[in-house]
């Protein structure tokens, strides 16, 4: 696992402890020379560390400049440059190569550029996080919600912070710049619960998403081997195996934060446990659904707009959320289902209150609130063939095999044969186990995070769960390495 590294696990852990050795008024200078290490180990090259660095260096200069300008013509061509510097980075290092191929293949003339630049190319890693760092902070500016950050360093320091460089959260520059210039003192409960959620982080990802993966995989890379079954339970795996992956990096994220002192945004909120997919966009991926809504769909209209407008507005907020995901027509399409997903709820509300007024629904909410956690939970996962899935074919011949080969599936010999080899029916049912140890702990969060409930259990309860954990990660975590999912968007 990336986090067993040697590097990862001095910046994740040693660095937080060294910060309290540092003077205040060094800290800064400590944690952005350690951002910047951190970024070069992970990107592999120095001229993506420069194209970090400059991109810092555009938007904290265009906030100074706009903050100058007394001509709101000039202000506006600074900030329009701005964004253009952003977008047409991102586009170029990301989308430029897909694009130029796509149109290449519909014109049955593939581009050179294409051919040249995807020989020796590697996607600066982190590029949409810190990139839509930037543009909120300069966007926050040109509106006025933001006063310009006159500290390069301290500016700097936002956009790289080590823990949120690579995936995440997007933490908004009104919330989170101020906090560098407070002064954090150790404090033992504070610390001990920060490393505690760093724990967590890593048995999510290496116990629970990692083992989860090694089911998944083999599914979704060769799946015209598969059927039916195989091709079902890989699909509810791999939602299971994302949720944990990327919900074990961002609590590690804040853990370290929060060891240091600094308060991070929950980037999860139970997201399964939603009875909509508009409550599940609620709950997945706050920081950067939030993001789309604050600076793209609400400045296209929202809701208070004509309807077919509103349609557009949010099937273009959620397509544009799927190509921020990767440069693949399974991402688009995946974004662009939810999109579906969103306007058919609102256009059938009318229909589906009279379905639940006629068969009674609204006088048994026990069962209509499971009815709607499941059918959520479903589209959910459909809608996931199209983000795992390696290209369109493959989601297609996933999609059209999902309900071939169930007959005599309940039969135990056959049950067992569909799953493959005795070693791999072992791996499914550990699988099976996981999920439901997942659905617990889902449960148990939903009035706050799993560690901070922990620690307000008595002692002995407490740490037994401590040491079932650690003995569980030490036992169970597999040794194939594997990098977090997020970290190639």
């Amino acid at each position: 696992m990336i986090f067993k590294t040697i590097p990862l696990v001095t910046f994740f852990i040693i660095i937080p402890l060294f910060y309290f050795w540092i003077p205040y008024r060094h800290r800064w200078t400590f944690l952005l020379l350690a951002s910047g290490a951190f970024y070069l180990y992970h990107s592999w090259k120095w001229e993506y560390l420069f194209l970090l660095f400059l991109l810092t260096l555009i938007n904290y200069s265009t906030a100074l400049w706009m903050e100058r300008c007394e001509s709101s013509f000039k202000k506006k061509t600074f900030f329009s440059l701005c964004i253009l510097s952003n977008l047409g980075i991102l586009f170029l290092f990301k989308y430029f190569i897909f694009f130029s191929h796509s149109i290449g293949t519909i014109f049955d003339s593939p581009s050179i550029w294409s051919k040249t630049l995807s020989t020796d190319f590697i996607l600066p890693v982190g590029i949409s996080f810190y990139t839509f760092k930037n543009l909120s902070y300069s966007i926050d500016v040109y509106r006025a919600y933001q006063k310009p950050e006159r500290h390069f360093g301290i500016y700097a320091l936002y956009v790289t912070f080590f823990p949120q460089i690579l995936a995440g959260p997007i933490e908004r520059a009104a919330r989170f710049l101020p906090q560098f210039y407070e002064r954090f003192n150790f404090d033992y409960q504070r610390v001990t619960s920060g490393f505690k959620l760093i724990f967590w982080g890593i048995f999510q990802k290496s116990v629970i998403a990692d083992n989860l993966g090694l089911l998944v995989d083999p599914v979704y890379n060769h799946p015209t081997q598969y059927q039916g079954l195989n091709l079902t339970l890989a699909t509810v795996f791999f939602a299971f195996q994302i949720f944990y992956d990327f919900s074990g990096y961002s609590d590690m994220a804040i853990g370290v934060g929060q060891v240091m002192g600094y308060k991070t945004m929950a980037n999860f909120n139970c997201p399964y446990l939603s009875t909509s997919v508009t409550e599940f966009w609620r709950r997945w991926h706050i920081s950067l659904s939030t993001w789309l809504r604050d600076y793209l769909y609400i400045p296209l209209g929202g809701n208070r707009v004509p309807v077919l407008r509103w349609y557009w507005n949010l099937f273009l907020v959620l397509l544009i959320c799927g190509l921020w995901h990767g440069a693949n027509w399974t991402f688009i399409l995946w974004g662009g289902l939810h999109g579906f997903f969103l306007i058919f709820s609102i256009m059938t509300q009318g229909i589906r209150r009279r379905t639940n007024e006629a068969f009674g629904l609204d006088h048994i909410p026990k069962l209509h609130h499971f009815l709607k956690f499941l059918i959520t939970f479903f589209l959910v996962c459909f809608a996931w063939i199209l983000f795992r899935a390696n290209n369109i074919s493959d989601a297609l011949y996933i999609i059209s095999h999902l309900g071939v080969g169930w007959s005599g599936i309940l039969h135990w010999e056959t049950l067992k044969s569909a799953l493959g080899s005795q070693h791999n029916y072992f791996q499914w049912m550990v699988g099976v186990a996981s999920i439901g140890f997942i659905m617990v702990t889902h449960f148990l969060q939903r009035r706050g995070r799993i560690m901070d409930r922990l620690a307000q259990e008595p002692v002995l309860f407490r740490w037994t769960i401590y040491y079932a954990l650690i003995h569980a990660f030490l036992l169970l975590r597999p040794s194939e390495t594997r990098m977090f999912i997020y970290f190639q968007f």
